[in-house]
């Protein structure tokens, strides 16, 4: 069995860059509020008519490029992301006809902000096992498009972009370990209340956008993140001290500072691009990713520890050496 890799990075971000003195204009809310709370600064939506396959069609040729193959290299795709374009044919399909491939595995995943952290997992095993062998794994949203932007504890939270990465086969393990999990008995504190067979309602049109109960999710993300780490060092006997960089879910700045804290880890060695992105859900950790890469970081041969958490509950981790 052979491991796999990841052989290149990738984001693409829309050019609508939304302050938080843009909201203090449409809602009740300032920035000060905003910033002590989540540390959120600016965040990108998209533009009318742009869409998630639009965005993670940009990040996966960035990844791509910077892998250094072609579109027709591409033999499998995992998609997470709770915003499709449409209900079918699904975003890695719709992704897989604007890149000019066929033929190959092409599915989502949807587990909300830890869509891409799951992809992630599903395709490295399909790699390591032989059955992939230039997998394009994609996490990307427009959240933008199902907040109520009346909402003030909702709407200054969430933000679109795309990010993606591409793994190869290698001979030592670059995914090291993945680690997947969800629980529904946390179901109604963070959820979005429209779906196909429940019947769906635009907030525009008078529905409910994001539901959240932001105290609630923050005590239990903070602990379930703080499991995950242990779980991850352990599964790989490892100390706090062998990880050169923590690379987390941007949700909310106090939730990433709380998980550097249980890695004993200064902030100077966690990505953190939450005050410019806001949080987009499944694309928050490869655009961080991509980030600490191509800024110059984050070198080659560095142990990494990527983590996520989202509605449903679902959390996973990846320990990565790049």
């Amino acid at each position: 069995m052979a491991y796999s890799r990841i052989a290149g990075t990738g984001r693409y971000l829309p050019d609508n860059i939304v302050t938080n003195a843009d909201l203090e204009k449409i809602v009740d809310t300032t920035d000060e509020w905003i910033r002590t709370r989540t540390g959120i600064e600016s965040r990108r939506i998209a533009l009318p008519g742009q869409t998630t396959v639009d965005l993670a069609e940009g990040a996966a040729r960035n990844a791509i490029e910077a892998a250094g193959v072609t579109p027709e290299d591409i033999d499998f795709i995992a998609f997470g992301t709770t915003t499709p374009d449409l209900v079918f044919p699904n975003c890695a399909v719709l992704l897989q006809a604007r890149l000019g491939i066929h033929g190959c595995a092409a599915f989502s995943v949807e587990a909300a902000c830890s869509g891409f952290i799951y992809a992630l997992s599903i395709a490295d095993k399909y790699v390591r096992f032989g059955e992939a062998k230039c997998a394009l794994v994609v996490g990307a949203e427009t959240l933008s498009r199902f907040v109520d932007w009346k909402d003030r504890n909702t709407c200054v939270l969430f933000a679109d972009g795309a990010g993606a990465v591409v793994l190869k086969p290698a001979e030592q393990p670059g995914i090291v370990s993945t680690h997947i999990h969800a629980d529904g008995e946390y179901q109604d504190l963070l959820y979005y209340p429209g779906g196909v067979s429940k019947g769906w309602q635009h907030p525009d049109t008078g529905g409910q956008g994001v539901q959240m109960k932001g105290n609630e999710v923050f005590k239990v993300a903070v602990n379930t993140l703080g499991r995950i780490v242990d779980e991850t060092l352990e599964k790989n006997q490892l100390e706090k001290s062998a990880i050169d960089w923590l690379v987390p879910h941007q949700a909310n700045i106090r939730i990433i500072q709380a998980t550097a804290r249980k890695l004993e880890m200064p902030m100077e060695r966690v990505i953190v691009t939450v005050h410019e992105h806001g949080n987009t859900s499944a694309a928050s950790v490869p655009m961080a990713l991509d980030v600490g890469i191509r800024d110059g970081r984050i070198k080659r041969g560095e142990l990494l520890l990527l983590e996520a958490f989202g509605g449903g509950f679902t959390w996973g981790s990846a320990l990565v050496r790049y």
